[in-house]
């Protein structure tokens, strides 16, 4: 029998509405205290007259005290609700890819907060950021063994905030061996990804569609990918047509990728790779007088916390306005954001700016979202992050 654990009055609204979280000003410690609960301990949540309004499992440590799993406060996590959750990710997966190469679980978005699952073919690369999922780690280990017979499965958990939920940083092989390389394929490009020693799991799925989009545009062009990483917008664009292409990235772990990544399409003709900070290394393509037709600005997330949002924006206003400045006039600016915090109307804003700052008119022609093996929940804004926007940056109008 699980322990409950009640809301105060008028709390279980917002989760009457579909959100997952409950935060730990909503919990009646009186009624029911939770000091000295388990982290990760699976509970049932009441409502404030104790009636029963789901399951979930409990962190007394944190803000979000509370990650419900279930709105059926009879059902526990274990391998058999693992499963369900795991094969119907697959279900939605396989609505939009033939290729075993997707996020397979994201989160809170497919019932399984805390944990996130990338295929890469039979590898699978696991994060686990919460003390509920770390629980359960060895069955979801089991679950994808009798799922798929993978030949090697990774913990990649060295997410900081695991740190918050009083969990330990590692990285694992807990299943099988990892293979010497391992080849994905994403928009006609082949890409070899990093699953032990690369960033987050490995490599980026959430823009695939974007850089699909690129694609249809940079024949014949030049092409400056600014925050590389593996190549992923530079090696499509190379292989979509691109005469030249440039991948700056500070990472020396990247800037080999990119270069291993150009042999495997083989484009390693059109490729120049630059290692170094992006504003510092565009700064000095302007006083070479460098100027490209189409310009990828993908930074990694400038606003991690809303406190960070005033520095974090003018950072975003500044690296598209170096980007601008590369520009030939007519040319193309895609522009990024993983910040959850930096809102697609923000964003805009930080580019318009940019653009009236040089006195550029920018024109706004199409927006790219994360792929959808990212889903959204709805009640939940955090799982929807990523906004990419397609530019025609010209001289003032």
């Amino acid at each position: 029998m699980l322990a409950s654990v009640r809301l105060k009055k008028n709390e279980e609204r917002r989760i009457k509405q579909g959100h997952m979280w409950v935060f730990s000003n909503e919990v009646d410690l009186v009624a029911t205290p939770i000091k000295g609960m388990q982290a990760g301990q699976q509970v049932i949540i009441e409502s404030s007259n104790g009636k029963a309004i789901g399951m979930g499992y409990v962190n007394p440590n944190t803000l979000i005290c509370i990650r419900m799993l279930s709105r059926n406060p009879k059902l526990e996590m274990n391998m058999k609700f693992l499963k369900r959750r795991i094969q119907a990710a697959q279900e939605l997966r396989e609505l939009s890819f033939d290729a075993p190469y997707y996020r397979l679980v994201f989160g809170d978005s497919d019932g399984l907060p805390g944990l996130v699952i990338d295929r890469f073919g039979d590898v699978f690369s696991v994060q686990i950021t919460t003390a509920g999922m770390e629980t359960v780690k060895d069955d979801i280990v089991q679950v994808l063994e009798n799922l798929y017979h993978p030949s090697a499965i990774v913990m990649r958990n060295d997410n900081k905030s695991r740190e918050l939920e009083g969990l330990p940083l590692y990285d694992e092989v807990v299943h099988g061996e990892l293979p010497d390389e391992i080849i994905i394929e994403e928009n006609g490009a082949k890409f070899a990804i990093p699953v032990k020693d690369g960033q987050k799991t490995g490599w980026f799925y959430d823009h695939r569609m974007g850089r699909r989009r690129l694609q249809e545009m940079v024949k014949g062009k030049r092409v400056l990918d600014v925050f590389s990483y593996l190549g992923g917008w530079g090696i499509e664009a190379a292989v979509a047509g691109a005469s030249e292409v440039t991948c700056v990235d500070s990472s020396e772990l990247a800037i080999n990728g990119v270069e291993r990544n150009a042999e495997l399409n083989g484009v390693s003709e059109k490729m120049t790779l630059i290692q170094g900070k992006a504003f510092d290394v565009l700064n000095a393509l302007r006083m070479e007088a460098g100027k490209f037709d189409v310009i990828i600005v993908d930074p990694p997330a400038f606003v991690k916390r809303k406190k960070d949002y005033k520095q974090g924006a003018e950072g975003y206003r500044r690296i598209n306005e170096l980007a601008m400045r590369l520009l030939e006039n007519d040319g193309i600016l895609v522009s990024a954001s993983c910040s959850h915090h930096m809102s697609r109307d923000n964003l805009l804003n930080q580019v318009q700016q940019a653009a009236r700052h040089i006195d550029r008119t920018a024109q706004m022609f199409d927006q790219a979202h994360q792929a959808p093996d990212h889903p959204i929940h709805p009640a939940i804004p955090e799982t929807e992050y990523l906004k990419t926007f397609f530019f025609k940056i010209s001289q003032s109008w």
